[in-house]
């Protein structure tokens, strides 16, 4: 070995990367299932209501509530005991493979979970299936193009679609396909589960939205990968097309696979929705009827089953992701991708005006008209001059719902936004604490969120804005934890100290706009997703009650009616899917001047002081 240059510094050797392993994720999961678990554990408690007289109302509705009553079921159950020692004691059944007793039926809880966790599982992996396809089909031209050398930096121009798909909700895309093809074309059975061709339907609700997501994500990142300079060596070289398609696909797939994880976990709360709609006898379906029927045993069983099996799939899915990159993670030798560029037309920038004109224009038509009037004379109508749109089961004017049902629910979504945005930006400032809650989150879709807390203070509006908060924080407040970190790591602040600055004059001068732009842009794009959250809660009957006219109730209440008045189920699903499209529309535009862009450095500041940094 030679000596090193004199006039240069010995090269640095790549520090590898900690050998965490599994660690990390496997404590973030645990401790998201055990805070759950706790919470499902103690819901008799959290709810404020009396859990013998549930019990009684569930066993028999019409027996007096007498106190000799609910004292034998106290010692029955052990309720005088306390939360806690209950608590542990379903902690230790729950070791033991005792889930207790429903408190409808006095049936065993564990043999319905497994029941219908098998049920929700054979859906899920056909729905698994349709997505793999799907998403084979909308990346499958950016692959072709890029193996032979004639990608442009857009991408394919499947994108939109993608996206499209995935921002539709399974319970819509439920209602729509049983519409279409049950309804209207009678190709398929609408609800039941009685032999194999009961699951295509359910399969393609669940896989659609999931499906899209994926090929959205490896349409984007094929693109860059094709622009890295291996490609043009290995085409060079003589590899074939097929070869290189191949081998750009394993270099995309590893930083996509915890999205299967993530699609996973969607198929679990999208599970409540879809086998709630077709009838199907699964886990989201006995959750969402345990919930409603306050039997708490059988509750607990089955939020505990669905938190499980999307734990699971997030851990399988980073054991993959690690055994996928291998001696690359573990030694820092591995390469970033340049970012893609994908130019947008005036049509593409043109789609996000029309939509939010259209729900506007129909939204305003809307409001001035009477939503509530019961005109049962009238019931099921179709569409005429004094009823544009027709009326819905009890004679309500359907054009006046709509407009009355948007001030429900996006003006809901707006506060829930507003409020998500405050917590993220407190939290944001503690890292650890936004990346524990990001876990949460991502352990727990709204659904699930919605029955809980459905549960503890009862369907309404309020809890389900409570349990969408509940999830839609932690994306932000990490977003916001990052740019904090990246924030306070700048050379220029450092600078500014060694001037005399104190901390809060950086704290309101430079961290906080350098995090507010961005966190909250990133928050109004979440805004239709939120609104589509609270409309799923609603069509579950977890969030607004009747006489509402919230979108998902109005949907689902017209839902029975679909053949004799079609107009009525789905003129609210053409609004959420004008939502939806408007979402979509906004998250595929480029970043242009809607990001921050980098201070630059001036050439002569050799301390690194941006411009206009002490201003």
């Amino acid at each position: 070995m030679g000596a090193a240059h004199p006039g240069r510094a010995a090269p640095r050797r790549p520090r590898p990367a900690r050998r965490s392993g599994l660690l990390g994720p496997l404590l973030s999961r645990v401790a998201a299932l055990a805070v759950i678990t706790v919470v499902v554990g103690l819901l008799p408690w959290l709810s404020g209501r009396d859990p013998a007289l549930s019990v009684l109302r569930a066993r028999s509705a019409e027996q007096e509530p007498t106190e000799e009553a609910l004292n034998a079921i106290r010692a029955e159950l052990g309720l005088s005991d306390g939360p806690m020692v209950m608590l542990g004691r379903w902690f230790g059944g729950a070791l033991r493979g005792d889930l207790g007793s429903s408190w409808v039926s006095d049936a065993p809880v564990l043999p319905a979970v497994v029941s219908a966790t098998g049920v929700s599982l054979l859906v899920m992996a056909c729905a698994l299936g349709v997505a793999l396809l799907l998403a084979a089909l909308l990346c499958a031209p950016a692959l072709v193009r890029g193996a032979r050398g004639t990608l442009r930096p857009g991408g394919s121009g499947s994108g939109a679609v993608a996206a499209m798909c995935t921002a539709l909700p399974e319970f819509l895309v439920a209602v729509l396909l049983m519409v279409s093809l049950s309804v209207w074309l009678g190709w398929l059975p609408p609800y039941g589960w009685q032999g194999p061709v009961n699951l295509v339907l359910p399969a393609l609700a669940l896989g659609i939205p999931a499906g899209g997501l994926l090929g959205r994500l490896v349409d984007d990142a094929l693109p860059s990968v094709f622009a890295e300079r291996w490609v043009g060596l290995w085409a060079a070289s003589g590899c074939s097309p097929a070869v290189i398609g191949a081998a750009a696909l394993r270099r995309a797939t590893p930083a996509l696979i915890p999205q299967f994880g993530m699609v996973a976990i969607g198929l679990t709360g999208g599970a409540v929705a879809v086998e709630t709609v077709f009838a199907v006898p699964g886990i989201g379906r006995t959750a969402l009827g345990a919930a409603q029927s306050q039997d708490l045993p059988m509750l607990q069983g089955a939020v505990l089953g669905l938190v499980l099996l999307g734990t699971a799939a997030g851990l399988l899915a980073q054991a993959a992701r690690r055994w996928m990159l291998g001696p690359g993670l573990r030694d820092a030798a591995l390469t970033l991708s340049p970012p893609p560029t994908a130019p947008a037309g005036a049509l593409r920038r043109s789609v996000p005006a029309v939509c939010a004109a259209l729900l506007l224009t129909v939204c305003v038509w809307g409001l001035t008209r009477d939503a509530m009037t019961v005109s049962v004379a009238e019931r099921l109508a179709g569409p005429s001059w004094a009823h544009p749109l027709g009326t819905d089961a009890v004679g309500r004017d359907v054009l006046a719902r709509l407009g009355h049902g948007a001030v429900a629910t996006v003006g809901t979504a707006a506060l829930v936004c507003l409020v998500s945005l405050a917590v993220a930006l407190v939290v944001g400032f503690r890292p650890a604490l936004a990346a524990g809650a990001a876990d949460m989150a991502n352990a727990l879709p709204p659904v699930i969120a919605g029955i809980l807390v459905a549960a503890v203070m009862g369907p309404g509006p309020l809890g389900a804005s409570v349990a969408v908060a509940l999830v839609s924080w932690p994306p932000l407040a990490a977003h916001a934890a990052s740019l904090v970190q990246e924030t306070r790591a700048a050379a220029y602040l450092d600078a500014q100290r060694a001037l005399g600055a104190d901390s809060r004059w950086i704290l309101v001068r430079h961290v906080l706009p350098a995090v507010l732009g961005p966190v909250g842009r990133n928050a109004v794009l979440r805004l239709p997703g939120i609104a589509l959250a609270l409309a799923s809660l609603g069509f579950l009957g977890l969030g607004a009650q009747p006489p509402s006219a919230e979108w998902g109730l109005s949907l689902s209440e017209s839902l029975p009616y679909v053949e004799r008045a079609p107009l009525a189920a789905l003129a609210p699903g053409a609004m959420l899917m004008l939502l939806a499209a408007f979402a979509v529309s906004l998250s595929t535009l480029p970043p242009g001047g809607r990001t921050a862009r980098r201070r630059r450095v001036p050439a002569a500041a050799g301390a690194g002081i941006p411009e206009g940094a002490g201003r």
